[in-house]
């Protein structure tokens, strides 16, 4: 073939340009399908998978599937996991955070955005920084609840001697040590099995966790107690986030706190919800004495300020802002 017509006839071929990896950012969390963390993640991977336009995608990996709340803190760290929504867990991380361990001083939403806003990103986010983690958004774990197997739970006096799963936060352990419970931390992911079997009598958990993790189906009770409201937060290993170009890093970002809206929208609508489906269910209901509970309380908030650096100062500005 002559020379022109070669290139006549490669003018008419189209050669397609060597396929690019995307970059695939792994978001590891312990909610089961139907938790708020689940339609929390998927939310905003969808939202942040149609800014970011093909420079990277946001995969959901939820039910523990990439391990449990410490294991993906330590993967955030090792940059093997790159977004995770731990909770409870933070304590133990950075001592601060056991803020949100304390019975009762988050209000209502609303008060936990002036603290958020005043509190969290001045005094306590950097304390995680230091660990090697960076919190990008807070969003909601939610409204906390007790199950048990042996009897309704009104005061603190009836959590004598029930085996209570908590999550693994040593608060959240004084606390129910100074109730009358006998607590013991557990992964989420064993707790069904532990209810079940009888290995625990009880847990504590948001109503939206209650219901997608089927403990109604294994519980007898369920007392209303609200002890504590649980953030969630939004956490990226420092070094591997450093990494990341930063146009991606701003629309991570802002999607993220973006979020939030719809996150604590979808609780306060599960709240409702969810109570309804829980009786229909078959376990029985109780309001809780709160009253009783908060005079219960006091210790634990005292140890908390001697124990830890700064904590009193904090606590005193968000009670002040729930006021």
């Amino acid at each position: 073939m002559k020379l022109r017509n070669l290139l006549v006839a490669l003018a008419g071929v189209s050669f397609a340009a060597p396929a690019v990896a995307q970059m695939e950012l792994k978001f590891g969390h312990v909610g089961a399908p139907g938790s708020l963390f689940a339609a929390s993640a998927e939310e905003f991977a969808k939202r942040a998978n149609t800014k970011l336009g093909g420079k990277a995608t946001v995969v959901v990996f939820g039910s523990s599937q990439l391990g449990n709340d410490r294991q993906l803190l330590q993967k955030l760290k090792l940059g093997t996991v790159d977004f995770a929504l731990p909770s409870t867990v933070m304590s133990s991380e950075a001592d601060i955070f056991g803020v949100f361990e304390m019975p009762y001083l988050v209000k209502n939403r609303d008060h936990m955005k002036r603290i958020e806003t005043e509190l969290f990103w001045s005094k306590l986010e950097p304390a995680v920084e230091k660990k090697g983690l960076k919190v990008i958004a807070v969003w909601e774990n939610g409204y906390r609840h007790i199950t048990n197997n042996v009897r309704p739970i009104v005061k603190p006096d009836d959590l004598k001697g029930i085996k209570l799963r908590t999550p693994k936060g040593k608060w959240r352990v004084k606390m129910f040590q100074a109730y009358g419970a006998n607590p013991s931390p557990m992964a989420l992911s064993e707790v069904f099995t532990a209810l079940k079997t009888g290995v625990m009598d009880g847990q504590e958990n948001p109503l939206i966790q209650i219901y997608s993790q089927k403990f109604q189906e294994v519980q007898k009770y369920l007392s209303l107690t609200g002890h504590v409201y649980t953030p969630a937060y939004v956490t990226v290993g420092a070094k591997k986030w450093a990494s990341l170009p930063p146009d991606v890093r701003k629309t991570l970002e802002d999607t993220a706190k973006e979020t939030q809206g719809f996150v604590y929208q979808t609780a306060a609508a599960a709240d409702t919800d969810l109570l309804g489906k829980l009786k229909a269910g078959g376990i029985k209901v109780n309001e809780a004495d709160k009253a009783a509970f908060i005079a219960a309380s006091g210790s634990i908030y005292e140890e908390f300020a001697k124990e830890v650096s700064g904590s009193k100062e904090v606590i005193d500005r968000a009670i002040a802002l729930g006021k």
